[in-house]
């Protein structure tokens, strides 16, 4: 009896729907498995990443946490499947198709995440950066996943890419020349979001041009000139232009002249320099740098002054320019020493003739 009994078990042992009940229940205890040891790992590096000496910890946990529970009992099973010998309803062939298949994808998951949160690092570091630029960066990488994913796997299932490629390459091309303003436009505004020589709120000059940066997008960046009209500028032929940013000026340095009279006896020209000196440093926020006699110009001896002001504001730059030329009047005033005024020395000819008619009659 006995003897009968166990062929028939051998014999259901190795029926195909017992091994693959056998493969599903090793697939899930598998999938159970690499879930708990995928959750345990991520809180691990999720602590980790609280600690000092581990900056990637939590970018990795991140990324990890983009892997997909239906690709993963999918793999589950098929390891199960192989492990168990269960037969499988395609050719070993197919069977490798499905395997590369399914890695492929959750690569290009993890590699997907992992551009997310690299860009995401690297944003940070540079400070505030805008948020169109950002997208656009951002879709452009991870559509170049995405692509390259979709083409691995056409490849390995035996579709010809490279003709593919090579028309997707030409249509590219024809594409790129009919719209190249636009792309041109779009590459310069992540030129700017990425290098940043401006941002919204800059005060620019450059050409004929001069304003408060309002708004970089796509295509245009806005600038609201000093007049009080909005100028909309290419982003291409933007960044052609040598740009004056002065928000970013840390200091300005200023020269000015000041011109006296030929009349001024030496030693009194010799004080000037000297005063003008004094009346820059009374000033707060400046820093001297010279003073001299620099010319003799055509109808004044002129004194060049150089000196910083130690803020970007322009208003305030006005209001020590300005208690610093008052300044100078007063102590010129108290010194005796006249500012020289444009003037011309014009020649007349005597009048001979009327002179010499005058005597005669």
């Amino acid at each position: 009896m006995l003897a009968n009994w166990l062929p028939e078990v051998r014999g259901l042992s190795d029926h195909p729907l017992m091994l693959w009940a056998l493969a599903l229940t090793a697939g899930a205890a598998l999938f159970f498995t690499l879930s708990a040891a995928l959750r345990i790992t991520r809180s691990r590096l999720r602590q980790r990443a609280d600690t000092p000496g581990h900056p990637l910890a939590r970018s990795v946990s991140e990324v990890l946490r983009r892997t997909n529970s239906v690709i993963l009992l999918l793999l589950s099973i098929l390891i199960g499947a192989e492990f168990i010998g269960a037969p499988l309803p395609w050719s070993a062939g197919k069977a490798q198709h499905l395997w590369f298949v399914l890695l492929t994808l959750q690569l290009a998951l993890w590699l997907d995440r992992a551009v997310e949160v690299g860009l995401d690092h690297a944003l940070a570091a540079r400070g505030q950066v805008n948020a169109v630029t950002a997208t656009l960066f951002r879709f452009l990488l991870r559509t170049l996943v995405a692509v390259i994913a979709l083409l691995a796997m056409l490849d390995n299932l035996g579709v010809n890419i490279t003709a593919l490629v090579a028309s997707l390459g030409i249509g590219g091309v024809a594409v790129a020349l009919a719209v190249q303003t636009i792309l041109s436009d779009l590459f310069a505004s992540i030129s700017i979001g990425l290098d940043k020589p401006f941002e919204a709120g800059d005060f620019i000059v450059f050409g004929q041009v001069a304003g408060s940066i309002e708004h970089v997008g796509l295509k245009t960046t806005r600038i609201r000139s000093l007049g009080g009209e909005q100028i909309v500028c290419s982003n291409t032929e933007l960044l052609k232009q040598t740009i004056q940013n002065y928000k970013r000026m840390q200091q300005r340095r200023i020269i000015f002249t000041v011109r006296i009279t030929y009349m001024t006896p030496v030693d009194r020209a010799a004080t000037v320099p000297e005063l003008i000196r004094q009346q820059i440093e009374r000033q707060s926020g400046t820093r001297y740098d010279r003073a001299h006699l620099a010319r003799f110009g055509d109808n004044a001896l002129e004194y060049e002054a150089v000196y910083y002001v130690m803020t970007a504001d322009y208003n305030r730059y006005m209001d020590i320019q300005q208690e610093i030329n008052l300044g100078i009047m007063r102590e010129l005033d108290t010194a005796g020493i006249a500012l020289a005024l444009p003037e011309r020395i014009v020649h007349l000819p005597a009048p001979a003739r009327q002179d010499a008619d005058e005597q005669a009659g």
